[in-house]
C-alpha cells in the first residue's frame, strides 16, 4: 500500500512539513486498523504500509478476502482524509490545503517470502519482496488503483465496481511482470462537502 502525492506534498516550509508527516501517518494509520486478519502488517516506509497474509489450506479464500480488504481501505482512507481537511481549514499550509490530493495506490502479489530478524525488527525478504517493491515505480499513469500480479490475480479474480485492464511492466533485474490494475468506475473530485464515495481509488 503506497500513497501518491507523498514526495510533492512533504517539499515544503518547515511547518507545513512537520504537519504533512502528521496527516500521512494518520491516514497510514486509518487504513492499518481496518485491516484484518489474515493481514498483518511488517512495516511501514515512509508513505507505504507493507501487509502480507498466509494462505494457508484454501489459497483462493485467502486471496480474495485480502482483495477485499484492499477495496475497503479506500473508503476509510478518503473518509479520514476529508475528516483532516475539515479539521485543519484554519491552517493555509501547502500540506493542510492538499489532503485531499493525496490518493492510495495497493500493490497485491502472491509468493513466497524469508523472514529474518536483526535484533527486534522482522524483515521480510526474497524475490517475491522485491517484485512488489519494483512495482510501486511503473508505467500507470494514474495515481490511484489496485494492481495485481498473475500470481495473486489467479486466485482472487476480478474487483466489483472497478474497471480492469491488463498491463506489462519491465525491469532490468526481473524482466517482464504481466499485471492486472484495477480503477474505479467513478472518478468523482472529492470535496470537504461531498460524501466519500465507495468506489475505491
Amino acid at each position: 500500500m503506497d500513497i501518491s502525492g507523498y514526495t510533492q506534498f512533504i517539499r515544503s516550509e518547515k511547518m507545513s512539513a512537520v504537519y504533512a508527516e502528521e496527516i500521512i501517518f494518520n491516514l497510514l494509520e486509518a487504513v492499518i486498523d481496518k485491516a484484518a486478519y489474515p493481514l498483518m502488517l511488517n512495516k511501514l516506509d515512509g508513505d507505504a504500509a507493507l501487509l502480507y497474509a498466509e494462505l494457508e489450506d484454501d489459497e483462493a479464500a485467502v486471496a480474495r478476502d485480502v482483495a477485499r480488504q484492499a477495496q475497503a481501505f479506500y473508503d476509510v482512507f478518503y473518509e479520514r482524509a476529508r475528516l483532516l481537511s475539515s479539521e485543519r481549514t484554519d491552517c493555509d499550509c501547502n500540506a493542510c490545503q492538499r489532503i485531499l490530493d493525496l490518493r492510495l495506490k495497493a500493490f497485491l502479489h502472491c509468493g513466497e517470502v524469508v523472514f529474518k530478524k536483526i535484533r527486534q525488527f522482522e524483515e521480510m525478504a526474497g524475490e517475491d519482496v522485491i517484485i512488489v517493491h519494483r512495482l510501486i515505480k511503473n508505467s500507470i499513469p494514474s495515481n490511484e488503483y489496485i494492481l495485481m500480479t498473475e500470481s495473486f490475480y489467479q486466485l482472487a479474480g476480478n474487483l466489483l465496481d472497478m474497471n480492469m485492464e491488463t498491463c506489462h511492466e519491465a525491469y532490468e533485474d526481473i524482466g517482464a511482470i504481466t499485471v492486472n490494475v484495477f480503477h474505479p468506475k467513478k472518478r468523482n473530485e472529492i470535496k470537504p462537502d461531498q460524501p466519500i464515495y465507495a468506489q475505491f481509488f
